[in-house]
């Protein structure tokens, strides 16, 4: 009867004593019989299959009992609106009085195109747009694959394709790092493989404009001692604090070429070989020198071999920009730094005399009639859990933790979002209106947010 019922009726039912399900079946069926005349005869209805087996939910508590009905029918509209009417008629459930109140009338098959176009909204946004490429995403991939090329090896050290015939060279710290340079465009590049700087290495410093990029910690700097004893290095740049050059984006790796210091400026700090805290941990990189005047620094150009004319689109020169150390420098001292415990305080007073919504009714007002485009999870004292976007609403109420006693959603309560809320047990779902259903779950009360009571 499921798969071809055309109706559903929803019916609220209340007893002023304690009753059972079959007390209410009973009940339906006596008091419509001969109601409505032999057509419209729930049990010949029934026996025909145009009327579905009638749903009963209902519990007990304090002497009273509650729950809900829903049948199913297969007759028109005309047919099932007078036997929704109908079983209004029923006043007493055995020998309780009782009060039975349709609350709806359900069009399954409106609810099921509903979920058709929802679904064939998924299919052809996640099915027909994945593996389409545009002519710009096509040209870059071409692009990337000539510029990449695959790391070579320069007298048992990986190296990138130019190491041999280039006048610049780039000293890295592994084989990941020339990895890295390579997928940016630098094919100029060698790996050290530790802090044993070896001799080819050594050797290929002697004539070319060499810069050390190292990692931002202090086996990067342990690698720059060794390389300055064992080689001739012209030029150093460091990852930022923490990250290794491997780790790097595009942007950030020519970000650091592009502020490489002279060597010399460099090792002539006095503790940037092996910088020492006062508790006894090393710094990651060496601290600025405020005399050094690396802004002012002039940078060979030869310092980074200068592009093919295969890779002439994505190399950018590595220049050292206009003297601005100053500028950022000001921007960091102590005077122009925010007072954290101040601001610290300034939100902390900020939190605790904003005013929380109390009643149900006030979380609707703030989410669905201020149109905020979230769903907020409350508790049984209608205290916030959490919110997500509203268009998130499922994977919110399905991940939660605890389970929130009511849901409020700005937007309509759908079949999966009430299906997923009966299924955690949530009491109540708000909706900025009630969804179509092909089948309402009884253990969760679902309403639009016109229904809350102010």
């Amino acid at each position: 009867m499921e798969d071809t019922s055309k109706y559903l009726i929803h019916a609220e039912i209340s007893a002023n004593g304690v009753v059972e399900r079959s007390d209410v079946v009973g009940a339906i069926f006596g008091q419509t019989e001969g109601l409505l005349g032999d057509e419209l005869d729930l049990r010949d209805l029934q026996q025909s299959s145009k009327v579905g087996r009638i749903e009963v939910e209902i519990e007990s508590a304090s002497g009273r009992s509650e729950g809900t009905v829903t049948i199913a029918t297969s007759v028109d509209k005309v047919a099932t609106a007078t036997l929704a009417a109908a079983l209004e008629a029923l006043d007493r459930i055995g020998p309780c009085r009782a009060e039975l109140e349709v609350t709806d009338i359900e069009d399954v098959r409106a609810a099921k195109r509903r979920r058709i176009v929802e679904r064939a909204q998924e299919l052809l946004h996640d099915s027909f747009d994945d593996g389409v490429m545009t002519s710009e995403e096509i040209l870059d991939e071409v692009r990337q694959s000539a510029r990449v090329g695959t790391v070579t090896d320069h007298e048992g050290q990986p190296a990138g394709p130019r190491v041999a015939d280039s006048d610049a060279v780039v000293v890295v710290e592994g084989r990941s790092d020339v990895l890295t340079l390579l997928r940016y465009g630098v094919k100029n590049a060698v790996a050290v493989e530790g802090t044993n700087v070896p001799d080819a290495v050594a050797d290929l410093t002697a004539d070319r404009t060499v810069t050390a990029f190292l990692d931002g910690d202090r086996g990067g700097h342990l690698i720059l001692r060794e390389l300055g004893q064992v080689a001739q290095i012209d030029y150093v740049a460091f990852a930022p604090d923490g990250k290794s050059v491997e780790d790097l984006s595009r942007e950030e790796v020519f970000a650091a070429l592009r502020e490489k210091e002279p060597h010399e400026t460099v090792a002539d700090r006095p503790d940037s070989q092996d910088t020492v805290a006062t508790d006894g941990s090393r710094s990651p990189s060496p601290p600025v020198d405020e005399n050094a005047t690396t802004a002012e620094t002039p940078v060979s150009p030869e310092t980074l071999e200068s592009p093919g004319p295969d890779d002439a689109d994505t190399t950018e020169p590595l220049r050292r920009g206009a003297s601005d150390g100053s500028a950022a420098t000001d921007a960091n001292t102590p005077e122009s730094m925010p007072d954290e415990s101040e601001a610290a305080e300034t939100a902390e007073e900020a939190v605790s005399t904003e005013a929380l919504p109390e009643t149900l009714r006030d979380h609707v007002a703030e989410v669905i009639d201020e149109g905020r485009g979230v769903v907020r999870l409350l508790d049984a004292d209608h205290s916030p859990l959490s919110e997500a976007p509203a268009d998130e609403a499922v994977d919110a109420v399905d991940d939660a933790d605890p389970v929130p006693t009511a849901v409020v959603r700005d937007g309509d309560v759908t079949q999966r979002l009430a299906d997923v809320a009966a299924d955690r047990g949530v009491d109540r779902v708000v909706g900025s209106d009630r969804g179509e259903f092909t089948k309402r779950p009884t253990s969760v009360r679902v309403h639009a947010a016109a229904d809350i009571e102010l």
